[in-house]
């Protein structure tokens, strides 16, 4: 906002006002410094106040100078102030899963911060396979998380995002997870997390998170729940699935901080594990930053699990496992005697105090002034802006996933649809489109709105909401698309039905949904659209395979936009280009399939989960995504065959493994990998934004999933063009499987590549031959 001032002449007093309220309204309350303060005139003596000076030495600095009494009510999410050495409190939890929330206590929206920008729901994102613009959602995200705190209203670290694997359809939160594929989910972590981080080496723009680990994807199923779940899972399945977005997030994100999730994994609880936290996250993945607790986890394992007798046990536990922050009370009620009973050093505590005051300080909350810092010109000005809601129309945009187009009727036609009937729960939705874990959006364009700035709409819900209990208002749905020229029918789901805490029952339309739907249909004069919101699955093969229904569109929940998004894509202003990141399962899939089984493989009495293990009927499968034009795949250039060095200090002598599988600590990785070329040609009449889905098909093996994603990637492409992209495949990461004892190995014989109807064969052989001892 910039201002001129005509005169030199002093303003007056009631001018002085009204520039106040003007520059507050531009930029907000600035906040007082959290530490060393310049114009407190002791603090900034102190060597960690001193930003010249190391941070591990400033660090060890505030180490020496604080109590155990101080130093345990620091352990906890509402960190204590110190005052006698000028640390005011801290609200560690904020939440950002997509935009600025106020789910956590550390973030307030009001005065001049009424809102942020509310992204599309996490699944929604990911249908776009898109890592660029993950990376800048993120971006814009962290500048408004700044920007509200440079104003008082927000915190800098945030428990975002959810990478926990979507096993089982029916998980009340795989809404915000980014799918069912481990590498679909690691490589979104790793954007997301670049995004809100910043790029400017250890230093920090906001902290991230990537939670729950490990193996958490029940909330409330069936008299079970997360509090009281013992997950049992193989050496195989953590590895090869569970683990692999985490260990992603961690080495190839950056990530600050993890967070241990409420669940049992193998009889003990995430937090207390040590196995899980110190030696895999910090260990073997070197996680520069802290591991804090979901809220009240440690209390849970000690009260609800009674993984510990006494509650100093329980204390001790979590922080020698290698926890550093509590999301709760407990620790600070309970470390301190714990130490004095001899089940905890302070040397344990001061551990756990360091990996969390480091992250304060790279992001620069000891550094004095926050407005004299990197982004502290940030503000109300920053929030909200023309550019960051475009963004999250064109993250709706290609997120929504066409499944069905039949003739086709989609686009809609500006001079034949002039009319159009906008039908079911889900029509008018606002709030419902930015799902959970959401703040307060900007604004809202609903379906109906959307639709409205293309066509003249006859609306009706047809039902009063997603439950859809009765029939009531039935008659009027049917009579407003016996009128209409095009019906368009939003159905699907909302946080009633799925959510935290609450998992879903079945995979149909709620209540008399489909029965709505089929008789809209039936009454309708011209194309019946259906538009479903849902984070998870619904079994929709009854439209799928009836001719009255032309299309279907999945919207996700298409955050703040989301209308205008599926308006654009109903009357062909954008050509769709999203893909479901998870499977869509017929409903008697989980007719006799406990969510507490966490098995991933089938066998003769389970059918196995995701597309790398399911081996039954679905109603589209991972990956599935139609445009308005049509792409054709070449492999320009591909090998044929790729040597696989051996690490010669790992083995001796020319060896090999049971299997034909050479374990990967015993390759040289580094830069191995697997370089196509393939040409994409348009050759329909659209533009359009090709989404490229490359999988690879193992060697047969027990050890091997049916197929597995190894890359993907974004081209656009005019109609009756042809464009070349270059994809990358790591070897060791990506075409590697894992055997039931939990190791990493690399196949030794043909992987097939497919890329939509092409197929291409790699074959990986040793650079030595003989065989590696296992």
């Amino acid at each position: 906002m910039k201002m001129a001032i005509a005169s030199t002449t002093m303003p007056s007093p009631p001018q002085i006002i009204i520039l106040f309220l003007l520059l507050l309204g531009a930029f907000g309350e600035a906040r007082d410094p959290f530490a060393c303060d310049p114009k407190d005139a002791t603090t900034p003596n102190f060597p960690f106040c001193k930003v010249s000076m190391p941070v591990s030495d400033r660090v060890k600095d505030l180490l020496g100078r604080l109590t155990l009494e101080e130093k345990v009510r620091l352990l906890v999410n509402n960190a204590a102030a110190v005052p006698r050495l000028g640390i005011k409190g801290y609200e560690w939890w904020s939440e950002a899963l997509h935009g600025v929330s106020n789910v956590g206590p550390g973030t307030k929206f009001g005065g001049a911060f009424p809102g942020a920008t509310s992204f599309p729901q996490v699944i929604t994102t990911a249908a776009s396979f898109n890592a660029t613009l993950w990376e800048a959602i993120g971006r814009v995200v962290s500048d408004e998380a700044r920007a509200m705190y440079n104003g008082g209203t927000a915190g800098l670290t945030y428990w975002s995002p959810n990478v926990n694997i979507f096993r089982d359809p029916r998980w009340g939160r795989g809404q915000e997870t980014p799918g069912e594929d481990p590498v679909l989910a690691g490589t979104y972590a790793a954007s997301y997390v670049k995004g809100l981080q910043g790029n400017n080496g250890d230093q920090l723009k906001v902290a991230a998170c990537c939670k729950h680990f490990t193996a958490y994807d029940l909330d409330n199923w069936n008299g079970v729940d997360r509090f009281h779940f013992n997950a049992k899972v193989s050496k195989q399945d953590i590895e090869d699935t569970f683990d692999v977005p985490f260990k992603m997030c961690v080495q190839d994100g950056n990530v600050a901080s993890v967070m241990c999730s409420y669940n049992q994994v193998n009889g003990v609880p995430t937090c207390a594990d040590p196995n899980l936290l110190r030696k895999t996250v910090r260990g073997q993945w070197r996680l520069n930053g802290y591991i804090v607790s979901d809220c009240d986890s440690v209390g849970v394992f000690y009260n609800t699990q009674h993984y510990t007798t006494t509650p100093e046990e329980a204390a001790a536990d979590a922080i020698k496992a290698g926890l550093d922050l509590d999301c709760g009370p407990f620790l600070a009620q309970h470390s301190e005697d714990a130490v004095k009973r001899g089940l905890l050093n302070e040397a344990d505590v001061n551990s756990a105090l360091a990996n969390t005051l480091k992250v304060q300080m790279r992001l620069g909350m000891f550094d004095g002034e926050p407005s004299a810092q990197p982004f502290g010109n940030l503000g109300p000005k920053d929030v909200c802006t023309s550019s960051h809601q475009e963004l999250a129309l064109e993250a709706a945009r290609q997120g929504i996933v066409l499944l069905k187009n039949r003739g086709p009727s989609l686009p809609l036609s500006h001079l034949r649809h002039r009319t159009v009937a906008v039908i079911g729960p889900n029509s008018n939705a606002t709030v419902t489109m930015i799902g959970n874990y959401a703040g307060v959006a900007c604004g809202y364009t609903s379906p109906l709105q959307g639709i409205g700035n293309y066509a003249k709409t006859i609306h009706q819900l047809g039902c009063a909401d997603v439950a859809c209990v009765d029939d009531k208002l039935f008659s009027r749905a049917i009579e407003a698309a016996r009128q209409a020229d095009a019906t368009v029918l939003v159905m699907g789901l909302d946080q009633s039905i799925e959510a935290e805490f609450k998992d879903r029952t079945g995979l149909l339309l709620p209540g008399r949904q489909q029965d709505l739907v089929s008789k809209v249909a039936m009454a309708s004069k011209g194309p019946t659209i259906l538009v479903l919101m849902s984070g998870g699955p619904i079994d929709v093969s009854l439209f799928n395979n009836d001719p009255r229904i032309s299309a279907i569109l999945w919207a996700g929940y298409p955050g703040q936009a989301g209308g205008a998004a599926i308006a654009d894509l109903l009357y062909g202003t954008t050509n769709p280009e999203g893909k479901l990141p998870m499977t869509w399962y017929p409903h008697d899939y989980v007719s006799n399939l406990p969510m507490t089984d966490m098995a991933m493989r089938s066998n003769r009495k389970f059918p196995g989960r995701t597309y790398r293990f399911y081996e039954g009927p679905v109603v589209y499968p991972f990956g599935h995504g139609l445009s308005y034009t049509n792409f054709v795949h070449t492999i320009a250039s591909a090998p044929n065959v790729v040597a696989v060095p051996l690490d010669g200090r790992h083995h001796s002598g020319n060896t090999t493994v049971s299997g034909k599988a050479i374990k990967v600590n015993h390759a040289k990785c580094n830069k191995l990998s697997v370089g196509l070329q393939v040409d994409v040609k348009n050759t329909g009449s659209k533009d359009g934004t090709h989404t490229m889905l490359v999988f690879s098909k193992p060697p047969a093996g027990h050890w091997a999933p049916q197929k597995q994603l190894v890359a993907f990637a974004k081209v656009h492409v005019p109609a009756g063009s042809q464009q070349r992209v270059g994809i990358n495949i790591h070897v060791c990461k990506f075409l590697s499987v894992v055997d039931k004892s939990g190791v990493r190995r690399i196949p030794i014989g043909v992987h097939n590549l497919h890329i939509g109807n092409v197929k291409h064969s790699v074959s990986l052989q040793a650079a030595t031959l003989g065989v590696i001892k296992s």
